[in-house]
């Protein structure tokens, strides 16, 4: 079995606080942007293929809505859930774009 190697620091409660005091803790965003993007070849980089075509749809501006009844598919709904506040606005943009795809002319 292949041993992953790993920085794991720990700190107590103190020395937390001491750090953030000192402005030391906290993610270091610049050198997470320096970083590689993943290309798969690791299987704990757990890389999805992602369809690119509703993963960029932007956020409808507020409209006029309609009440519905929809049924869909249970394991659906909860990756949805999963997303946080604002799913449903999502699934709406998402169907929008399928909506406005399909009636290009």
């Amino acid at each position: 079995m292949a041993t992953r190697k790993t920085h794991i620091a720990r700190y107590t409660t103190d020395e937390l606080a001491a750090m953030r005091s000192r402005g030391e803790a906290g993610s270091d965003w610049k050198c997470a942007a320096m970083q590689p993007v993943p290309d798969g070849s690791d299987p704990d980089d757990a890389i999805e293929p992602v369809d690119m075509n509703w993963v960029a749809t932007e956020l409808p501006m507020p409209r006029r809505k309609s009440h519905t009844s929809l049924r869909i598919d249970a394991d659906v709904l909860d990756w949805f859930r999963a997303q946080g506040r604002g799913y449903q606005t999502k699934i709406n943009a998402i169907l929008r774009s399928y909506y406005e795809q399909h009636t290009k002319s």
